[in-house]
């Protein structure tokens, strides 16, 4: 959120104090917040200082002020839908703090009211700690099928085919996870393994196994670190093979 809001500030976290103050009370104006309650909430939030004596101090209890701080950015945020339809995405919840979640809440709750889009992505764990509503519609995404693996692996190509035992090594290996076909094609089409011709890309000799990048591989390690309970299971099936009883 808050680097949302640094967008209306000029010269983002590196602008001078003086013209993001300047930035911030014109903006809270233009939307009929009223600058002695909302800037120094705000510039808070922003770390924008306040030149002494310009502004009362905040008052009352930190809970007070926080929620005055949700009221004064959900305001900000709907009051900017009556401009022009608002398109809000945001990505992995699994992994935001509550007060996202909270000001997220607020949002939903307004969302039938105004012209606002709210796009929200999730891991299968997460569990949004609002209720259900009739306006939210959950989509649960899949992997991907081979032919939908084929057609990222040919958006990544830019629309050059790749040989035949290439495309279905890339299928086999990612398990139709969108991170690890784009990662492996383009592992492929930087390994030195292939020539283009003829506007298509042909091998320049046998393929050789194709490992999961490294990073990823580090990544996927550092999650099973996390479940001990369940590595011991993990490391027998990676000696056994992909299929096991």
């Amino acid at each position: 959120m808050i680097e949302y809001l640094q967008h209306w500030l000029p010269g983002g976290p590196t602008g001078s104090p003086e013209a993001k103050l300047d930035a911030l009370e014109q903006v809270l104006q233009t939307y009929g917040l009223r600058p002695a309650e909302s800037v120094p909430l705000m510039a808070a939030l922003l770390s924008v200082p306040l030149p002494e004596g310009r502004y009362p101090p905040l008052h009352g209890t930190p809970l007070r002020q926080r929620e005055q701080m949700f009221d004064t950015l959900t305001t900000w945020l709907l009051r900017a839908t009556e401009e022009q339809p608002v398109l809000a995405v945001c990505e992995d919840l699994h992994w935001a703090d509550p007060s996202t979640l909270e000001l997220l809440r607020r949002l939903i709750d307004q969302a039938p009211k105004v012209p606002l889009l709210t796009v929200l992505t999730c891991r299968p764990e997460f569990h949004p700690p609002w209720p259900s509503r009739a306006h939210v519609t959950q989509l649960t995404l899949n992997r991907l099928t081979g032919p939908q693996v084929e057609l990222m692996v040919a958006r990544v190509t830019g629309g050059k085919g790749l040989p035949a035992t290439v495309v279905e090594h890339v299928v086999g290996k990612t398990d139709g996870v969108p991170l690890f076909v784009e990662e492996l094609t383009k592992m492929v089409l930087e390994s030195g393994l292939l020539r283009e011709r003829n506007g298509r890309y042909e091998l320049t000799g046998p393929l050789p196994p194709l490992a999961i990048p490294v990073t990823l591989h580090d990544s996927l390690m550092a999650r099973l670190d996390r479940l001990a309970a369940v590595k011991e299971v993990a490391q027998l099936a990676a000696t056994l093979g992909r299929e096991f009883p």
